[in-house]
């Protein structure tokens, strides 16, 4: 592939760096401000500013490639404009283009009726709503989807679910309307991954309860936040499942395949800004007699960086560019292979810029903790390291005779 930017990448990543040095990073510290005033989980005033700006601006859902619904951009446009967003965590939501809603807007795009998305996907597009995926279960491991239990059973003209789903992103937002959920129609089909389902739920509907947030490492991401949701008897129409009975595991690597993209791109924005706090505390800091950065294992570990960061980007690129030519599912090995790369990557140079930092580092006075917290969890999130590097071992063994 060609890794040089298309001048219509170029100019986007201008744009959106120009809009980030104007609104977003000088509103940092408000959004932290907004966010402990009051009811943490009511959405700030700034972002929600800074969102009709970027909607002005054109910069709208970057990330959806259908042209008649966003900017119609390939995975490999789209991926320096994800990592130029994944800088700041709250970002990617000022532009439309946060998870899981840039996930369910997908699903919605690709998978829904008309009146489905007449009734959800519009309105998230128009960021006036947000949305929940409700796949992990507390009581299963659900690295494995096929483990879930939570059931949706028709009666009649209706489908009644219930289950007790968990880190379901997006849930104590007071702005989520609807749920996708996944759960089993048919689980004694003897194809493990016929037996699931995907279906709307809105959240007013009647027997949908909020348990509670679960904080990350002690954060609780508010207003956004994770939560523990039960599902007990709820009743929706039947034209409320998507794509089919039996097509969950279908719909689910539809969506999971950019989904894990998208966190690999903002992971290398997020290694980026740690990378840069590192060298400039580097630089500023002096200990024995000379700047930290004269130190050889300083030295040793800001050089390791800028090559680990680049070696990921690289295979981002690649990835983004398989599935651009080929589809998701001949780029599975790549997009494997990034997941594991990207958080790993992350912790690790955000671990060295906490180091650079002393004590500093794990305060929150320079967001290197908070950082931390998402790419460990990110490790975990859209499929543990564990099955990505199981499955790229099984493709290899299958390649080499």
């Amino acid at each position: 592939m060609d890794f040089e930017y298309s001048q219509k990448t170029k100019d986007l990543m201008e744009r959106v760096s120009a809009f980030m040095d104007a609104h977003v990073y000088p509103n940092e510290h408000v959004f932290e401000q907004q966010v402990a005033e009051g009811d943490r989980w009511q959405p700030t005033r700034i972002v929600e500013e800074v969102k009709q700006k970027a909607k002005e601006a054109g910069l709208w859902n970057l990330f959806l490639p259908e042209s008649e619904l966003g900017a119609g951009l390939t995975n490999l446009e789209y991926a320096p404009l994800c990592e130029i967003m994944g800088r700041v965590a709250w970002a990617p939501e000022v532009f439309n283009c946060s998870a899981p809603d840039t996930g369910n807007m997908e699903v919605l795009a690709r998978y829904g009726t008309e009146e489905q998305k007449k009734q959800w996907l519009v309105p998230l597009l128009a960021g006036e709503i947000r949305s929940c995926f409700a796949m992990t279960e507390p009581e299963v491991a659900s690295s494995d989807a096929t483990n879930i239990e939570s059931s949706i059973r028709r009666e009649g003209d209706e489908y009644v679910i219930n289950g007790r789903k968990w880190w379901s992103s997006g849930a104590n937002d007071p702005r989520c309307k609807v749920f996708i959920f996944m759960g089993k129609t048919d689980p004694n089909n003897p194809n493990r991954h016929a037996q699931q389902s995907m279906i709307i739920v809105p959240r007013d509907v009647k027997g949908v309860t909020i348990l509670r947030h679960l904080p990350v490492f002690g954060y609780d991401d508010a207003p956004h936040g994770h939560g523990e949701v039960l599902f007990e008897n709820v009743r929706v129409p039947v034209s409320n499942m998507l794509l089919g009975e039996g097509r969950g595991f279908e719909i689910a690597q539809g969506r999971l395949g950019p989904g894990r993209i998208h966190h690999c791109m903002r992971l290398i924005g997020l290694a980026e800004r740690a990378f840069e706090k590192m060298c400039q505390r580097a630089k500023a800091r002096t200990a024995f007699g000379r700047p930290i950065a004269l130190h050889g294992v300083t030295a040793e570990r800001i050089a390791e960086a800028r090559i680990m960061i680049d070696q990921c980007r690289f295979l981002v690129l690649n990835a983004a560019d398989k599935m651009d030519r080929y589809g998701n599912k001949v780029a599975a090995k790549e997009i494997a292979m990034i997941k594991v790369a990207a958080p790993n990557m992350a912790c690790k140079v955000i671990d060295w810029a906490i180091q650079v930092h002393g004590g500093g580092g794990v305060s929150n006075d320079f967001g290197l903790a908070y950082a931390y917290a998402g790419a460990r969890t990110l490790r975990l999130a859209d499929g543990p390291d564990e099955v990505h590097r199981n499955a790229i071992a099984k493709m290899e063994l299958k390649r080499i005779q």
